[in-house]
């Protein structure tokens, strides 16, 4: 009788230390959470990301980050090559960053910085505005977001929670919360595919960072444009899904598909049908970028000239 309640009593324990373990839905959001920032020759951007870990095939924990197209392509370059007698654009991007804010005892006491390489852009015009990063640093962070994959769009009127860097690094991991408030809006000026609207808060800064089901913290869109602090647009994960499966990187939604090797990802495409030079501007488009704009924190150098000498500051 003795070892019988000593093994419940056991049990009961070990489920109770279990319990006080696991994680809220709101500690699980800070934990997968970042701000993004692309150092540019002229400005610097800051936005935010998402991050989703997998182990590659030596067990080590590779943590990969979805944000916005839009948030890094101030770092997207291009150069012409010729490849078997004809013409080739490759394209390039500089390494954003990637922080993770630490906090201890209700206070801010650190930051996480690492540099990250793009293995993904879709831009936001003719695209899907996605980007894909990979911490280059292995085992940064265990953590990792779950997708909403299900077939059935989640109702209108579901209770939804946003987890941004609104205003920039300055408030880093700020969460919001609103209702799923419209399906496949269509702006045919700014892009030819569906958004999704929520009441979700954002500001500045919020760009790249995730909507997610309040319910059960499963990530279901991208926060990517606004037309006020309680009318924003996302990405939703159904054309992330689409965009994944036609370019063959479903790993990097679902952690039941293997990742690639090394060497598939050092051969697979950034950019797909690469755009060349500057692209003409409609009216209508300019109109529709003002209504909607990026929700994007852009802090632009200023040119300071001291005799021959023309410095950035």
């Amino acid at each position: 009788m003795k070892i019988l309640t000593s093994l419940i009593l056991a049990l009961t324990i070990t489920i109770s230390i279990a319990a006080e373990k696991k994680q809220t839905t709101a500690e699980h959001l800070q934990n997968v959470s970042v701000t993004i920032r692309s150092e540019g020759e002229y400005s610097n951007g800051e936005g935010s990301g998402v991050i989703f870990t997998r182990k590659d095939k030596d067990g080590n924990l590779v943590n990969l980050v979805w944000t916005a197209g839009h948030v890094i392509d101030n770092l997207r370059s291009t150069r012409r090559t010729v490849v078997n007698g004809k013409p080739n654009t490759v394209v390039e991007f500089k390494d954003p960053m990637v922080i993770k804010e630490i906090r201890q005892n209700g206070r801010t006491v650190g930051r996480l910085q690492m540099d990250a390489e793009v293995l993904k852009y879709s831009d936001a015009k003719n695209g899907h505005d996605l980007a894909l990063l990979q911490v280059r640093k292995l085992d940064f962070v265990t953590d990792t977001v779950e997708f909403y994959l299900e077939d059935k769009i989640p109702p209108l009127g579901e209770d939804l929670l946003h987890v941004g860097s609104l205003l920039g690094q300055m408030g880093a991991n700020s969460m919001t919360d609103g209702i799923y408030s419209q399906h496949g809006r269509l702006i045919r000026s700014l892009n030819k595919f569906v958004f999704d609207q929520t009441t979700c808060t954002a500001f500045p800064g919020s760009s790249g960072g995730g909507v997610y089901l309040k319910s059960n913290a499963r990530y279901v869109g991208m926060l990517v444009r606004g037309a006020g602090e309680g009318f924003n647009l996302i990405v939703p994960v159904r054309r992330m899904k689409d965009y994944c499966e036609k370019h063959k990187i479903m790993w990097a939604l679902d952690s039941n598909i293997a990742m690639p090797t090394d060497d598939d990802l050092a051969r697979m495409p950034i950019e797909h049908a690469p755009k060349e030079g500057e692209e003409t501007k409609t009216a209508e488009e300019e109109a529709a970028k003002k209504m909607f704009p990026f929700r994007l924190r852009i802090i632009k150098y200023k040119k300071v000239e001291i005799g021959e000498k023309i410095l950035i500051k």
